[in-house]
């Protein structure tokens, strides 16, 4: 593929990701919010959610879901989000608020903890895949990071915002690698687990974790 074929291809990939914000740009609404989570699976640490209101003329060719994206790439588009961006929100939901209210609610808590803090009150909502109860005009858009900039953007800030929380908590727990499995049920992870304990930030909720409290 030549450069200019692989340039046209992410710009017609990012201008097909414009279609929702464009659609509510038409009806007037400026101030529209991406929302999108981070860390729903994994056995350790917070779920992170973020919202993210990016401007009219905001371009970002190569914009994606960040689970699609390299570290790398991924660390350079949170760089320039949060340097375009109208506002930002972030929602941090810790292991007890997860065992007590179930990942689902707590991803919830999380998104609208997210809206709270922003700067400014978005107009409408574009969310992945989930509603919230708030009075805010919303539409919920399955695989919404990969239809949405908004989403998209949203989806960057939050998982490089947990990779970081991550990494911090590496520091205090080096033995578990958090550096490098981000708290999911890697093989390296579960063996941690089994040699030196469950500590206060795993999920006691979340399989096998439960069962060994159980157990023991």
């Amino acid at each position: 593929m030549t450069l200019e074929n692989k340039e046209f291809k992410l710009y017609s990939k990012f201008i097909n990701m414009t279609t929702y914000e464009n659609e509510l740009r038409g009806l007037n609404i400026r101030l529209i919010g991406g929302i999108d989570e981070a860390g729903r699976g994994p056995l350790a640490g917070p779920v992170v959610a973020s919202c993210v209101i990016l401007p009219n003329d905001f371009y970002l060719p190569g914009l994606d879901d960040s689970k699609k994206l390299s570290v790398k790439k991924r660390e350079l588009f949170f760089t320039e989000i949060q340097s375009k961006a109208i506002g930002i929100g972030i929602g941090i939901v810790d292991v007890n608020e997860i065992d007590e209210y179930n990942i689902y609610q707590a991803t919830k808590i999380a998104m609208t903890n997210a809206i709270s803090n922003l700067i400014v009150k978005p107009e409408h909502l574009l969310i992945d895949a989930m509603t919230l109860d708030i009075d805010i005009p919303q539409t919920s858009i399955i695989k919404g990071d990969q239809k949405s900039i908004s989403i998209a953007a949203a989806s960057i800030i939050a998982k490089v915002t947990r990779d970081h929380y991550m990494d911090e908590l590496d520091k205090i727990y080096p033995e578990y690698h958090f550096k490098n499995n981000k708290g999911y049920g890697t093989k390296e992870h579960l063996e941690a687990i089994k040699k030196y304990g469950i500590t206060n930030v795993h999920r006691k909720t979340f399989e096998p974790i439960k069962s060994m409290l159980i157990k023991n």
